[in-house]
């Protein structure tokens, strides 16, 4: 019977609220308490019981909890303390009031300031189960939020960009300076050379990083739909539109609008985007009303821009609006040095996506990767590693897990190369890896340790492709360790 009760009873089973959300119930009636306690018990919470207003404040300032349930009406400390209290100290819990029908508006004097919901008494276990159910699921989503967020700053965060070359160092320090303004910035560069990736480490480390990151890529969108994209649509405002519609502006608002390949926007466009930019308020199509919108607009382009004004395809105005801050992106093919940090980045990363545990690459197909021109720049990289990565059987990439629409043209040059004989000096350089030849050239000798120990880890780190796991592993040190000393000795 007891099994029967709870199956008709609870709003929802333990496996869609569970054990992680920790509940503080308030009540100053011990047997209502108790009866409450364990309604939300059976369905997995864990729950905590104050029978007095200065208790629940105690475990309040000593403890954390996801959801508060208290009663409103209670002596020395209320609800409405109880409520302020874990507002001001722990702001993301989320507080249910308990009232009776003549405190109602009371209750929702509380709603005003920040309680989740309130429940009116009696109150019955399904309910009260329901209720709580839906404050556990608000609490879940604010934790993936944070996570999603705490995601962004590991992958878009300046330190965690990839590259070892003097260009996209420049690159960096220049976005180390223009992220935490507001100011407009042009991102330019070939296709594929990661514009999209810049454009969000400004917005992930810019003071808008919690609001929205909305991006557009203006030239894949059909020329009589850009405006409707960007600025949003009332209903009938055109055959297709069977509905209001808010564009990527209103959507945005608040943070950061990307406008990629903002180059090929049809010119009427461009000139209520420049409207836009100055006003900062759209109007929707077929609309007469305005509406204010706060975003930071980044925008992106392969082409040369100033050609383009010249022949008449985009506004000079337009440009020089767009252009408060110039970020220019070297293709791949001019910063070889990043080509093999890349590489292993995207072999991690494709060993993650398909299941793989892919180690490393042999010295032949790095030599490969270092010589090819990689006209689709980064991205291409990017597919080519995954494919070498899927096509691999023995853990370790080689030349034979190249498709074979590369190895047509170049077979014959890698294969020549495996003694490193016919190597550019360029290549060779990047590639060399003999510490005797290096220790006579550097004339360590003489030297202080710490100039020995630097000499060692950088070259140690060359030697393992920018691996710092592996480079770690080699020297015998530990991870942690090692990272500190690349700060010390400037090797990030």
């Amino acid at each position: 019977m007891a099994k029967e009760a709870k199956t008709e009873n609870d709003a929802t089973d333990s496996s869609s609220v569970g054990s992680s959300i920790q509940v503080l119930l308030v009540d100053n009636d011990k047997d209502h308490a108790r009866a409450m306690t364990e309604s939300l018990e059976r369905i997995g919470l864990d729950c905590t019981t104050a029978t007095a207003g200065p208790d629940g404040a105690k475990l309040l300032a000593e403890n954390i909890y996801d959801i508060v349930v208290t009663d409103l009406m209670m002596n020395d400390v209320d609800g409405m303390a109880i409520l302020r209290q874990a507002k001001e100290t722990q702001p993301e819990c989320e507080v249910v009031m308990v009232t009776g029908h003549a405190s109602v508006p009371l209750a929702v004097e509380a709603m005003k300031e920040g309680a989740f919901n309130f429940l009116e008494k009696p109150i019955t276990p399904k309910r009260l189960q329901a209720i709580v159910s839906k404050a556990t699921e608000s609490i879940r989503l604010k934790r993936q939020n944070q996570q999603l967020h705490q995601r962004l700053d590991e992958r878009f965060g300046f330190e965690n960009l990839i590259y070892a070359s003097d260009s996209m160092k420049g690159v960096v320090q220049r976005l180390q300076r223009i992220a935490p303004t507001d100011a407009g910035v042009l991102i330019t560069g070939e296709t594929g050379s990661g514009k999209d990736v810049i454009a969000q480490a400004i917005h992930q480390n810019s003071p808008r990083k919690k609001k929205p990151y909305v991006a557009i890529n203006t030239a894949a969108v059909a020329e009589h739909l850009v405006e409707s994209e960007l600025f949003g649509h009332v209903k009938g405002a055109f055959t297709d539109a069977i509905s209001d519609r808010e564009g990527k502006f209103e959507y945005a608002n608040g943070g950061t609008l990307f406008l990629d390949e903002v180059g090929d926007m049809p010119m009427a466009t461009q000139i209520k985007l420049l409207r836009v930019l100055e006003e900062r308020e759209i109007t929707r199509v077929g609309d007469n009303k305005s509406i204010p919108v706060n975003v930071r607009v980044l925008a992106a382009t392969n082409k040369d821009l100033e050609k383009e004004i010249d022949e008449g395809r985009f506004r000079s105005d337009l440009y020089f609006r767009l252009k408060v801050v110039t970020v220019h992106l070297d293709p791949l093919s001019k910063r070889r040095e990043d080509i093999l940090p890349l590489a292993d980045f995207f072999r991690k990363q494709a060993n993650k996506k398909n299941g793989r545990n892919v180690k490393g690459f042999s010295q032949d197909l790095r030599r490969w990767l270092l010589d090819e021109p990689w006209k689709g720049n980064v991205r291409q990289l990017k597919n080519v590693v995954e494919s070498l990565v899927v096509m691999d059987l023995d853990d370790y990439l080689d030349m034979d897990d190249l498709s074979p629409d590369l190895l047509d043209e170049k077979t014959a040059a890698a294969l020549s190369k495996k003694s490193g004989e016919n190597a550019n000096p360029s290549t060779a350089e990047l590639l060399e890896s003999d510490p005797g030849d290096d220790l006579a050239s550097s004339s360590l000798v003489g030297k202080s340790l710490k100039e020995i120990e630097r000499w060692a880890i950088e070259h140690t780190l060359t030697l393992a492709n920018h691996n710092r796991e592996e480079t770690a592993r080699i020297l015998g040190i530990s991870e942690r360790n090692l990272y500190r000393k690349l700060n010390d000795y400037g090797l990030r």
